[in-house]
């Protein structure tokens, strides 16, 4: 058999490239490479058809710029592309985020993640700074939500780090199929997988919530995190840029959360505040 790989150049990147993934994953491709400059998108090319690409809304919008090139690779080449594209992470030394090909490493913290459709490897700025994050937070016994969980990596972090009680929620199918495979495959099978939007969590509390979005969604949502915290909760929010942080700080001011850090990656931010 032979796959083709369509090589997709996305600007502004996020959160353009999850929304790429999303569709194409629509319309049949298998596997997804995420890159600085966009997407690796992989379909067996027997289920190619280059109409669909018309139906793909994100490629007609006026607010992200996406070129491509593609290109035909035999079966006995497709896992060497899909590893020589995916790299192990690693997060101060302590956490290693690999696939289920690498080689299991010596650290504290080691991930194995098939991100198949979903977005959250470790490799984009926001999760990387998410993982940075909780590996300085004390989850010891806590109650922890993983609002729009993609693959799991947060949760899954977090449980590892001795969270008691790890809800793990996403809007998208894939995603949530494969956050379940993902907390399985990392001995996290006590980790909740819910199929769902906000609404999921109306009613409970927990004393941290993290939250790697987009700007949009985190300014509409954080009400609702802020009511499912307890007394002095965390939240730990991702998915924008440095110029977007007054506004979601005053979003989290509004409503009680003051302010604590902020990491920055290449213009991307994931700040901490707390509920008190």
């Amino acid at each position: 058999m032979i796959y083709l790989e369509l090589d997709f150049r996305v600007e502004p990147v996020y959160p353009f490239s999850e929304i790429l993934i999303a569709e194409l994953g629509e319309c049949g491709f298998e596997s997804f490479v995420e890159q600085d400059s966009g997407v690796l998108a992989y379909i067996l090319k027997s289920n190619w058809d280059a109409n669909s690409l018309k139906d793909i809304s994100i490629l007609q919008s006026p607010d992200v710029t996406i070129s491509w090139t593609q290109k035909e690779i035999q079966q006995e080449n497709w896992n060497a592309a899909w590893e020589r594209n995916f790299h192990p992470i690693q997060i101060d030394g302590r956490c290693v985020v690999r696939a289920p090909f690498h080689s299991s490493v010596d650290a504290e913290y080691d991930i194995v993640i098939a991100p198949k459709m979903s977005f959250g490897t470790g490799h984009h700025q926001t999760t990387y700074m998410m993982l940075k994050w909780i590996l300085e937070l004390d989850l010891i016994a806590k109650s922890v939500l993983d609002m729009g969980c993609g693959t799991g990596v947060l949760a899954i972090l977090a449980k590892m780090k001795g969270a008691q009680y790890v809800d793990a929620i996403d809007v998208d199918t894939w995603s949530y199929q494969n956050a379940k495979e993902n907390c399985l495959r990392n001995g996290c099978g006590e980790i909740q997988v819910h199929q769902g939007d906000v609404q999921l969590i109306l009613g409970k509390k927990y004393d941290a919530v993290l939250a790697n979005i987009n700007r949009n969604i985190l300014l509409q949502d954080i009400p609702r995190y802020a009511q499912s915290l307890n007394t002095e909760g965390m939240l730990l929010l991702s998915g924008f840029y440095k110029e977007d942080l007054g506004s979601v700080s005053k979003a989290c001011q509004e409503v009680g959360l003051q302010f604590i850090d902020n990491l920055e990656k290449n213009n991307w931010v994931a700040a901490l505040y707390r509920f008190s």
